[in-house]
This record gives structure tokens, sequence and C-alpha cells, in this order.
């Protein structure tokens, strides 16, 4: 046998043996996750006029009266009231979150936000495809690939200027962590340094910062004072 195909056959090897052993630590690490899978379905969904309530919960009266609702049933989403204003206000599961959240598969996880229309012309097409992939039992591994190679394609709509959404829900729950955390608003913007919002830094109203390089943009979490009903939150907290 020739020096270069045996070469060839010891680098195949070794990239195969690396490959394993990156999916067993992965599985390692979820195994160790107080949610290492996904609960059975009936343990995410709601009574449907309960989520319409929690996903308008999102968002002042005055903007979530006339938003298109959004409501997870057996098979994905599906729009339970039509809108009049652009606005979509949907109830995220916990599959919406990053790859390595310890709540990934958290069945108690309820995050109402309200998106307005460019955030909802971005953001809703992937609520959809996320929720389709998880359903059809992609695993969490296979739904960011797949999330890759839609972005790849320029399958998913493109970030528009503009996009935004309310999260100022008292109902909500976002994580184990936090509970329903502090109303805030976040923005989206094409992929860019915190820095150049001051995220994170003392004084500075904008006090969180991701950058979801799976979905090819940085997201800006900005704390308001009131709940969507407008009872005050108390700020010092944050």
């Amino acid at each position: 046998m020739k020096r270069k195909t045996l070469r060839t056959i010891a680098l195949t090897s070794y990239a195969l043996v690396a490959m394993l052993a990156a999916v067993r630590q992965a599985q390692a690490q979820d195994a160790k996750a107080p949610y290492p899978s996904m609960a059975p379905l009936d343990q995410y969904l709601m009574e449907r006029n309960a989520e319409i309530a929690l996903a308008r919960s999102a968002a002042p009266e005055s903007i979530s009266h006339d938003a298109e609702v959004m409501v997870l049933e057996r098979h994905g989403y599906e729009t339970a009231v039509k809108g009049k204003n652009g606005f979509v206000c949907v109830v995220q599961r916990s599959w919406a979150a990053a790859i390595d959240d310890p709540d990934f598969w958290n069945p108690k996880l309820r995050a109402p936000i309200c998106f307005n229309p460019p955030g909802a012309r971005f953001n809703i097409p992937l609520t959809i495809k996320r929720t389709e992939w998880i359903l059809a039992g992609r695993s969490k591994a296979q739904m960011f690939e797949d999330i890759k190679t839609a972005f790849d394609r320029k399958e998913m709509p493109p970030l528009e200027s503009g996009a935004m959404c309310y999260m100022l829900s008292k109902q909500g729950y976002l994580s184990d962590r936090d509970g329903h955390w502090h109303p805030h608003l976040m923005f989206f913007v094409p992929l860019t340094e915190p820095a150049s919002w001051g995220a994170g830094l003392p004084g500075s109203p904008v006090v969180v910062a991701f950058t979801d390089t799976p979905e090819r943009h940085t997201v800006f979490l900005v704390p308001v004072g009131k709940w969507s009903d407008g009872t005050a939150d108390p700020m010092d907290e944050h």
C-alpha cells in the first residue's frame, strides 16, 4: 500500500475519532444538565386562550390588542388571532435558547414576546422553523446545523433595520435562574461588538448583549421601569 494512501487513512481515522470524542463530550454534558432531553410534548403545550393572553402580556395593551397572536399546537405554531398593526405576539418555548443554555429543554419555560413588524419578519420564521425541526425529532445539535444551513442557503429572511421586541410580561418564565427577570426591550442588529453600544458598562442602560452566531445577529437588552400592565418594576434590582 502506498505511503500516501496510509497517510490518508490515518488522517481519516483520526478525524473520526475526534468527531466521536466531541459527540461523547456533548452527550456527557447534556446528561449532567438539569434537562438533558426533551420532555413529552404535552408539558410544553398550553390551553389556547391562556396562551393567547400570555402572549399579549408581552407588550402594552395599546400594541398587543391589534397584534397577530400565534400559539403552539402539536404540529407547530399557528395563527390564533389575526393582527392589524404588523406586530406579532408569541410565547416562545425553551428551544428558542442558545445551544449551551441549561434550560434548553426546560418544559416550564414560557417567554412571552411581541415583535414589531421588522422584528417579526426576521424572528417569526426562525421560531417556526426551530419548532418544526424540534417536533420532527431533530436533536439540539441537528437543529443548530439546520439553522446554519438555512442561513448559508439564504433561506431565511434578512434582518431589517429597526427590528426589536417587547418582553414586559409579569407572567413569563424565562429560566429557572431568572424567573420572569425584568421588563425589557430587545433590539436585533447585524453581528457587532457589544462594546459598540456600551453594553454592560457601569451605568449603561444596555445591560446585556448576546451575539447569536448561528442566526448571525446581536441582541441588545434594555430594561425598562414598568411591566405591560403599567405597574413599576424595582429598577435597583437590575
